[in-house]
């Protein structure tokens, strides 16, 4: 799948790889006038991708091939045992938890997770939980913090499930209930937004004592086609809403909403998804390393103090 901002890199790779498929039975072109028009390529890449838009940036958070929670739990831990069900209704199969070995380290993972295909995507309820996905998750944050274990939460939703049968079951109640439980539980807790994090659905499982972003990831109360609506009444302008939001991740790292951008291979995780791998992977095991060195109720007022710093406002 091409984005609509990599046109002309596509199209540029399409003619280059012709030219060598011809070059191989009839010399027309020659080794230096390949390596000008690969020079070209690379600095055409450098040009779009260090000018990217705010709607660019969502496309490429939102690429079908971009790896998802599985594929972060696969790659990294050397070991995982998921744990499934809250324990009241049914499990939530859009929130993955369990237990991993991450670099020798014992984690509980929670992982979002959308699905790749239909029937995936149909199975995970397209990564938006139930109150039942949000029970199971600190259920297994409880059993963490029992045990002394550090916990990792992966971020990647369009935001909680928002039909009437979760309404039904406490959707609003759960989340708060996981704000609430999250802000005073006495063990670790590593915060990574991998794709989408929208709304609460995203926080329900996203407070932590240190947050890294990808780079191209994106963190909003709302998503930009939501925002366009209520505000001008256009799904259209989402290319607009996605400029207002400041949503991308420098923009909350100047607002010290996170603590740290996760660097992404050029063009995006799904470009280099061991990269990507690589990187998450080292941030995990570096904050991990500082937040188990800080005793439990130092680490909780860190954390109070941390949320109740975000946010800016003016008065008259």
């Amino acid at each position: 799948m091409t984005l609509p901002h990599e046109k002309q890199i596509f199209e540029l790779e399409q003619t280059m790889g012709k030219l060598k498929e011809q070059n191989k039975n009839n010399s027309l072109w020659s080794q230096e006038e390949l390596q000008k028009m690969e020079s070209k390529l690379e600095l055409l890449k450098k040009n779009v991708y260090s000018q990217l838009k705010p709607w660019d940036r969502v496309a490429i958070c939102r690429h079908p091939l971009r790896p998802h929670a599985v594929d972060y739990i696969e790659n990294i831990a050397d070991e995982f045992v998921e744990l499934c069900g809250d324990r009241t209704f049914q499990d939530d199969h859009a929130i993955i938890c369990g237990l991993g070995m991450i670099s020798s380290q014992k984690f509980m993972i929670i992982g979002q997770e959308k699905g790749k295909d239909t029937e995936s995507r149909l199975f995970r309820n397209f990564g938006m939980p139930h109150p039942e996905g949000y029970r199971k998750a600190l259920r297994c944050m409880n059993m963490a913090a029992k045990f002394n274990i550090p916990i990792v939460t992966l971020l990647d939703t369009p935001g909680a499930y928002p039909g009437l049968t979760a309404e039904e079951r406490g959707q609003g109640w759960a989340i708060a209930n996981n704000l609430w439980s999250m802000a005073r539980l006495p063990a670790p807790i590593i915060v990574v937004l991998i794709g989408e994090g929208c709304s609460g659905g995203a926080l329900g499982v996203g407070v932590g004592d240190t947050i890294g972003m990808l780079e191209h990831a994106y963190y909003s109360v709302i998503s930009p086609e939501g925002c366009a609506s209520i505000l001008w009444k256009d799904a259209k302008k989402n290319a607009m809403a996605a400029a207002a939001l400041k949503m991308q991740s420098e923009d909350l790292m100047e607002m010290g909403i996170i603590d740290a951008i996760i660097p992404e291979p050029r063009g995006g995780a799904h470009v280099d998804p061991k990269q990507a791998y690589a990187a998450v992977k080292s941030f995990i095991c570096e904050q991990s390393e500082l937040l188990c060195c800080i005793p439990k109720q130092r680490l909780i007022e860190n954390r109070y103090q941390k949320f109740r710093k975000m946010g800016k406002f003016k008065t008259q």
